[in-house]
């Protein structure tokens, strides 16, 4: 049909415009929160824009979603404001049947959605993990960063370096704080370079002096040095200990039916659901007002998908908590939404008016 074929081209272009514009929001803000967290020690400063993609990508769900509503409604809208709806009505056509061209429309979009929420999104969320952890367990040589106080992977050492060379293996002014086994020492140098002794990483000082005091004991120990080596640790390179709900997959979370695995399912499983009702929201939520403008009407619809995304933060709380089931949660708030939104939409398809009886 004609209309269908014009509606689902118009769908098409503020689709594509209004994806581009929330994906671009998006990045940029993750960028700066990455960024933040880099500077942080959180990531590797290196890994920001991989840290980055892999974030977007797992937000990809939630802007298919807004994009998807935001274009059905904007659409809708113009049509109203332009009196291409009076056409469509005063052909027999109701509102309700705009529900064929736009799920057409749709069905490609819900499927990406669905890819994205059961399987990208885990993958995603474990990348990242797998960065944050490696990062991590990195070793001392790795964290040591000029004109900054830096702790070991142990928490029992912590090194300083004034500069390094251009070669990154020697630095000037070193000076090295440990407390290991009731003793602490502080070592200090003018310079120092990485050897490879054996098996073992060093760190060679030379010409410094090294203060060594028992915890308890009033004694201090003074020596001077023209050569030293300390050993330093190595990188970690076993597997990552945690694993959050976020980076397992569909599988495990239905194999494994804890209260943080069902959290997390009705998380995606609402990503899905949602962005099937906002198609129908989209249609009943669409129209113009002269009086108040065409902003109005966005302003509103876009507190509805606030609204809705916040229960869906709070239902994944609420699952992992114990206060509601994963069914019963699921069974409310989706077939709750869907249901209000086709007797929304049977409303205005029906013109049905709430009339009140004068008393006599």
């Amino acid at each position: 049909m004609l209309f269908h074929s014009s509606i689902r081209k118009e769908l098409a272009r503020s689709f594509g415009a209004t994806l581009v514009v929330l994906a671009t929001v998006v990045m940029t803000m993750t960028l700066i929160r990455t960024v933040g967290e880099a500077s942080r020690g959180t990531f590797n400063p290196t890994d920001v824009m991989i840290v980055m993609g892999y974030t977007v990508l797992s937000d990809m769900p939630t802007i298919l979603s807004m994009s998807l509503f935001i274009a059905i409604l904007s659409v809708l809208t113009r049509m109203y404001k332009d009196s291409e709806m009076v056409i469509w009505f005063g052909s027999g056509r109701g509102l309700a049947s705009l529900l064929t061209p736009l799920l057409r429309f749709a069905w490609p979009i819900l499927v990406v959605i669905a890819v994205l929420a059961f399987f990208i999104l885990p993958w995603a969320f474990g990348k990242i993990e797998d960065l944050r952890d490696r990062y991590e367990k990195r070793g001392d040589i790795a964290r040591i960063e000029p004109g900054q106080f830096q702790e070991s992977a142990s928490g029992d050492r912590v090194f300083f370096i004034e500069k390094n060379t251009d070669n990154k293996q020697v630095g000037n002014n070193v000076f090295i704080a440990t407390y290991e086994q009731g003793k602490e020492t502080v070592t200090s140098a003018r310079s120092g370079h990485i050897e490879i002794m054996g098996q073992d990483k060093m760190l060679v000082l030379q010409n410094g002096q090294r203060l060594e005091k028992t915890t308890g004991k009033a004694e201090l120990t003074v020596s001077m040095f023209e050569r030293y080596g300390a050993r330093v640790g190595a990188d970690d390179v076993s597997a990552r200990s945690y694993v959050p709900s976020s980076s397992l997959t569909t599988q495990e979370l239905l194999r494994e039916r804890t209260p943080k695995n069902l959290a997390e399912l009705s998380w995606r499983a609402g990503l899905l659901l949602a962005a099937l009702n906002f198609i129908v929201i989209g249609i009943a939520a669409a129209g113009t007002n002269p009086r108040v403008g065409r902003t109005a009407n966005l302003g509103f619809a876009f507190l509805i998908f606030v609204v809705y995304f916040n229960f869906l933060v709070l239902g994944k709380s609420w699952v992992e908590s114990g206060q509601v089931q994963f069914g019963p949660y699921l069974l409310v708030l989706h077939g709750g939404a869907l249901l209000a939104s086709l007797l929304w939409l049977a409303k205005r398809n029906n013109n049905w008016v709430l009339r009140l009886r004068k008393r006599p």
